[in-house]
């Protein structure tokens, strides 16, 4: 099987249980918080809890390179407050070293906003500039920039936002996308129908290209295209619809790389990835 689909499943209890959670729900990959995703500093962690995942990963037939961690909410690498960006580099350092010690190869995190204090420009390349700091402290995690359905102030709605920072990168081998469905349909880029499909991934390969593409997070949208209000829906029953995710499930391009459910029932993931198999 080519496509990797899981969930983000709780690590409540201990982050060995995102490993049990996703197999419960029959995935073969998963996204999870490798620490409270609601507070600036956390413990860090045990070296036996580090030995345990890895080991348990390994014996639950898991591979690292399908394991997505999202960083926490919190964090706003381009923000234009002092404080909050000194805060956002170190617990954005922390996720990054987090990974690095489970031995997963990929981070997750939203790229930042500007809170209409700076310029767009000024805010991208702020965030490329912290993502360089970051790379620099850490080794064999790549950091991926999920895109965004542009509520409010936050950046990375549209692929030239995206280009811009990876753009500003000194070392591109270990930056990456990941692209979330319903976030790119609330942006404006309407997957619901063949030719927005075509369109959209067209747009992607010329603006960001494929090479950058690291993970999926598959979702429908409870809002209409272009709304830029995020919604999440479960699978086919939002405004991007049943076609989109057929057509997903045979495209090549989405395969090998985690693709994540973050649907609002976490009692339906089970019959969501089933579904999607199916297809």
């Amino acid at each position: 099987m080519s496509k990797y689909i899981g969930a983000h499943v709780s690590a409540s209890g201990g982050i060995c249980n995102a490993i049990l959670n996703a197999e419960a729900i029959g995935a073969n990959a998963f996204a999870l918080f490798t620490r409270n995703q609601r507070s600036w500093v956390s413990k860090p962690l045990a070296t036996d809890e580090i030995n345990a995942f890895k080991t348990l990963l390994t014996e639950r037939g898991f591979e690292p390179q399908y394991v997505l961690p999202h960083d926490s909410y919190l964090i706003n690498l381009g923000s234009p407050d002092d404080e909050n960006l000194l805060k956002s580099r170190a617990a954005f350092l922390d996720e990054m070293r987090r990974a690095q010690q489970l031995g997963l190869p990929l981070m997750n995190f939203h790229p930042g906003s500007h809170l209409n204090k700076i310029s767009v420009e000024e805010c991208l390349d702020q965030i490329a500039c912290e993502i360089n700091t970051a790379l620099a402290q850490t080794e064999g995690v790549t950091a991926v920039i999920e895109n965004t359905a542009g509520q409010g102030s936050n950046l990375g709605n549209s692929f030239a936002h995206i280009a811009r920072i990876i753009e500003g990168i000194d070392d591109k081998s270990r930056v990456g996308v990941c692209i979330d469905t319903c976030h790119t349909f609330a942006a404006g880029y309407d997957l619901s129908n063949e030719m927005g499909y075509r369109f959209t991934f067209d747009e992607f390969e010329q603006t960001i290209g494929f090479r950058y593409l690291r993970a999926i997070h598959l979702n429908d949208s409870k809002k209409p295209c272009g709304s830029h209000v995020d919604r999440h829906e479960t699978l086919g029953n939002g405004f991007i619809g049943k076609e989109f995710f057929a057509r997903f499930m045979h495209d090549p391009l989405f395969d090998n790389m985690p693709i994540i459910l973050e649907t609002p029932d976490p009692t339906l993931w089970p019959q969501e990835i089933s579904w999607l198999r199916s297809l």
